[in-house]
């Protein structure tokens, strides 16, 4: 009973701990007060930002199962759906500040903008957006599990330092402090669970297998008569 409720509490801390990451710096950017001279396509078009920013620190959380009840195949199914939502969130950033601003939105993304936090933006939204394209075309290109695997991992790195450098170029709704204490989380949780997910575990497993493949080389071979 007692390894059950600490389970439970420390189940409830480490959920607590992350809705309170995710969910802070969103709550102190709605009562900025650079929001009050803002449009309302440029606010949706910012927040969208700001959520799939706080997305993006739950995303590598999922398929690695450090959160109770999304372990396995259900924290890999919510990894995929969390995905959709960033995509739809970077969708929502770039729709809202294009209707705000066309000329200035054009220019971040053909590169011409003398602004230097838009190369880092338009960098993340590229690194989404093939993402997202070669999920749905994985099959048709014939991209193993292993290949994969690695493109993924790849374009998730570019998303996450893009978008974090981007972020804290940017001075507009989000408190600095809590902007660089999520920034900081998410690149900590990414790198964390792509080291364990791709070097730690596999590791582990093959040091595991050693001693099973040695001792199936090690057993006699049966001769016939």
């Amino acid at each position: 009973m007692q390894s059950i409720g600490r389970r439970r509490v420390s189940s409830a801390l480490t959920w607590g701990s992350v809705a309170a990451v995710m969910i802070v710096p969103v709550a102190v950017a709605a009562f900025s007060p650079y929001l009050v001279s803002r449009n309302m396509p440029y606010i949706v078009g910012g927040f969208a930002g700001i959520v799939g920013l706080s997305l993006l620190f739950l995303q590598p959380l999922l398929p690695a199962g450090y959160l109770t009840g999304l372990e396995g195949v259900a924290g890999r199914r919510w990894h995929r759906w969390l995905g959709v939502a960033i995509v739809v969130a970077v969708a929502l950033h770039v729709g809202g500040l294009y209707l705000a601003s066309p000329e200035d939105t054009i220019d971040a993304l053909l590169l011409v903008s003398p602004t230097p936090f838009s190369v880092y933006g338009v960098t993340a939204m590229w690194g989404v957006a093939v993402t997202a394209i070669l999920v749905l075309l994985r099959r048709r290109l014939g991209l193993g599990h292993s290949v994969w695997r690695l493109i993924h991992n790849g374009l998730a790195a570019i998303v996450v330092v893009a978008t974090v450098i981007h972020a804290l170029q940017i001075e507009g709704a989000m408190e600095p402090i809590s902007k660089w204490m999520l920034c900081m989380a998410v690149v900590a949780v990414t790198g964390m669970a792509l080291l364990d997910l791709r070097v730690v575990r596999p590791f582990r497993a093959w040091r595991e297998g050693g001693p099973k493949r040695s001792a199936k080389r090690a057993l006699p071979k049966r001769g016939v008569g």
